[in-house]
């Protein structure tokens, strides 16, 4: 009895560690896949400050949503969020959180955020090339403002981090894109960019954005500081968008 030839992948998606014939590492493609399939969030930076805008989902009519985090203060200057596994994301989030406390406890200075996204994505490489354990599930957007202005990173399950002006993340990330780049432009303010932000996520939602479906977190340039918006300031944002 013959039986066909397995997949040319067979085997290869098997382990972390193992390239394919065609140089590709599986279980890091299923992992940046997962990702995908969070829930919108949505990135901006502007010339005094950078915005991120996540979106939150009532997927059942007892879960209380108000309860339901998806952009994280990480230090007095940083915010970050995620898209994917939410407890793979939440052991990220605390692992920055330590290495930004301490930094400022060896250096007596807040954590440059470039370093700190380097220092997680260090983290998050080193899962890709052992065997025993798989890529993290998630890929997150750190927003900060630095001695050398605001910054927007997004790290990806492989460990690899990009610079962007402004980027979408999610189920409805690459609709979101579209919008980012039809109307992001270069030298907007914070208060462009939190509309900007807001707009394209409510462009991607099923319903009505509102102040319980949104989540704002914003980093001010002259402040340096991290800060939510709250329900009255979301409120404005989202009359002048006539949403």
């Amino acid at each position: 009895m013959s039986f066909p030839a397995p997949p040319a992948m067979m085997g290869y998606d098997r382990s972390t560690s193992m390239f394919s014939p065609d140089g590709r590492l599986f279980q890091v493609e299923y992992a940046m896949e997962a990702a995908k399939r969070g829930w919108t969030m949505v990135g901006v930076r502007a010339v005094d400050g950078v915005v991120i805008v996540a979106e939150k989902r009532k997927t059942s009519p007892l879960i209380d949503i108000s309860q339901l985090e998806k952009v994280y203060m990480v230090d007095g200057h940083i915010g970050a969020g995620f898209v994917g596994f939410g407890s793979d994301g939440r052991i990220l989030i605390d692992y920055a959180r330590l290495l930004a406390v301490q930094y400022r406890f060896v250096y007596g200075e807040p954590i440059p955020v470039e370093y700190l996204t380097r220092q997680i994505c260090d983290l998050m490489q080193v899962y890709t090339q052992h065997g025993g354990v798989r890529p993290f599930g998630v890929t997150l957007m750190i927003a900060g403002v630095d001695d050398t202005g605001p910054k927007l990173y997004v790290a990806e399950p492989s460990g690899q981090y990009i610079s962007y002006k402004a980027h979408g993340l999610g189920q409805g990330g690459g609709q979101a894109i579209e919008v980012l780049q039809k109307e992001y432009r270069d030298g907007m303010k914070l208060e462009d960019a939190i509309l900007l932000g807001i707009k394209a996520v409510a462009s991607v939602m099923e319903g009505k954005p509102t102040t319980e479906t949104l989540e704002v977190g914003i980093v001010d340039s002259e402040t340096q500081k991290f800060r939510k918006l709250t329900k009255e300031e979301l409120q404005k944002f989202l009359e002048k968008l006539g949403a």
